[in-house]
């Protein structure tokens, strides 16, 4: 199959992102058939009851040490797992490894007050929805139409019956809901230059470092209504699947400058080797030395690249 070569201007950034004993993995992950990933759906199944349904159908499972429900089967099974009993019940969902990190490390609980400011498809929502074993108030915003009626059907699919969908612009959803959410997921609209496949010349036909920059202005608005949404003692959890610091660490420095000192950026409560710290400068500008604590997570054999960090609203 014929190679396409990575954007250059994304190819001449990637070095001042990427430590160099990495770089040949990070690039080699672009055009490789990765281990197709999986949730559990406790709302709907036990994992030793589907793992044990899904082993005795042949498939090769293999389980993650950082969570006890998300699983990996070959590339070559994907589409016999598409076509078994638990994947049309929902009692699994197909979601990449890298996107299971973010509702993990938000931690949301039972009977708070959720919020996933940019929901579709409904993977992150309907984990969410299962962690917090539908106890509690779980809001999820999507304002596209198209995009809007495929998370309500992901969602019904899955059992997410504490869910409530609105069709709305994210940007407002600080000025109609101040101060309502415990805990707030923003996996911010971005560049998407995780998804880059050099097999796809479609997959980055859109990209552009003007495009990165349309993204990370949308992104900082998204932010700030997120903030303004959440509750003081709350925590919000920002994540893309970019690389571009002017969508990650650029975004959420604007929001650190703005909220001052009511704004708190958490240790993560734990790393997997594939994670660099965030970084404190970006061409030429400092950024908050305290991003350092947020994380890149670096694409590999089985995982795509994602950026997350946690933040504490003080008051």
């Amino acid at each position: 199959m014929n190679q396409t070569v990575l954007p250059p201007s994304f190819l001449e950034r990637l070095p001042a992102i990427v430590p160099p004993e990495r770089l040949p993995v990070v690039l080699a992950s672009f055009g490789i058939d990765k281990p197709v990933a999986l949730r559990i759906n406790t709302l709907k199944a036990s994992a030793d009851s589907v793992c044990a349904e899904l082993a005795a159908a042949g498939f090769q499972l293999k389980s993650l040490p950082w969570s006890g429900l998300a699983f990996s089967v070959p590339f070559e099974q994907k589409r016999a797992l598409t076509e078994t009993a638990a994947f049309y019940d929902g009692r699994l969902y197909l979601q990449n490894l890298s996107s299971q990190l973010a509702p993990l490390l938000l931690d949301p609980q039972p009977g708070e007050t959720v919020l996933d400011l940019a929901a579709a498809p409904g993977g992150k929502t309907s984990q969410i929805a299962a962690m917090m074993a539908n106890q509690g108030r779980l809001s999820a915003v999507e304002p596209v139409r198209d995009r809007f009626f495929r998370l309500k059907a992901n969602l019904d699919q899955q059992g997410a019956t504490l869910a409530k969908c609105y069709l709305m612009d994210g940007r407002a959803v600080g000025s109609k809901c101040p101060a309502m959410f415990d805990r707030i997921l923003l996996d911010a609209p971005c560049s998407s230059e995780a998804r880059f496949d050099t097999r796809d010349p479609e997959s980055m036909s859109h990209w552009s470092l003007k495009k990165v920059g349309e993204c990370a202005h949308k992104q900082k608005r998204l932010l700030q209504s997120a903030w303004t949404a959440l509750k003081p003692g709350g925590r919000l959890l920002y994540s893309t699947c970019s690389f571009a610091p002017e969508e990650n660490e650029g975004a959420l420095a604007t929001l650190l400058k703005h909220a001052g000192d009511e704004v708190e950026v958490l240790d993560l409560p734990w790393r997997l080797d594939n994670f660099l710290p965030g970084l404190t400068a970006w061409d030429g500008k400092l950024f908050p030395a305290s991003l350092s604590r947020a994380a890149r997570v670096l694409p590999d054999e089985s995982m795509d690249g994602f950026f997350l960090c946690l933040l504490k609203k003080k008051r």
